[in-house]
């Protein structure tokens, strides 16, 4: 009991150093799911194909999964991670150049006025290609939440991890998608 009595203390010592270090949430916080926990917490409940260290799960961890656990929860959980800080991304960046374009700028030279438009037009066209992305993005997490996602939506063969992690919203596998692009190439001549 006297040993039993003295851990509690041994674990508060150590927890107030924690509270302290709270206070700085940046790195002691990390990011699992889409949810914020402290690196202790996250640590506590390591899933079996988790690293060990407690931090976040990698490209190379999740590459480093024996082909068995193929889109088990701790992949989908990753996975649905990376696509939504892809969407986040992309509104930030909407939001940006909303902001950006309604600035009115007065020009005295027509060259440099020219050159503005050009931009934002540039500017526009690479947020309607986010938008499509974006619609994507929503598809992939509505996969992941019915269960489909990283199987090829043809054949129902997996996807495979490195495809996934190239192309998280990747809805076909390679062989698939190069039919898709033969078929393309054949009917656009």
């Amino acid at each position: 009991m006297a040993t039993a009595a003295k851990k509690p203390t041994t674990k508060t010592q150590k927890a107030e150093p924690a509270k302290s270090a709270a206070k700085k949430p940046a790195p002691e916080l990390v990011s699992v799911s889409g949810e914020t926990a402290s690196a202790a917490e996250v640590a506590a409940k390591p899933a079996p194909t988790e690293p060990t260290t407690g931090s976040v799960l990698t490209d190379e961890d999740i590459l480093r999964m024996p082909e068995k656990d193929y889109m088990n929860e701790v992949q989908l959980q990753f996975f649905k991670a990376k696509l939504l800080a892809m969407k986040a991304e992309i509104l930030n960046n909407a939001r940006e150049t909303g902001e950006h374009l309604k600035e009115n700028e007065a020009f005295a030279d027509l060259n440099d006025r020219a050159t503005v438009e050009e931009e934002n037009m540039l500017e526009q066209r690479v947020r309607d290609r986010e938008r499509k992305l974006l619609k994507k993005i929503e598809q992939a997490l509505a996969r992941i939440e019915s269960g489909d996602y990283g199987y090829c939506l043809e054949t129902g063969e997996p996807i495979g991890i490195r495809r996934l992690l190239a192309r998280p919203t990747a809805e076909l596998s390679v062989e698939a998608q190069e039919k898709h692009e033969r078929m393309e190439r054949l009917y656009a001549d």
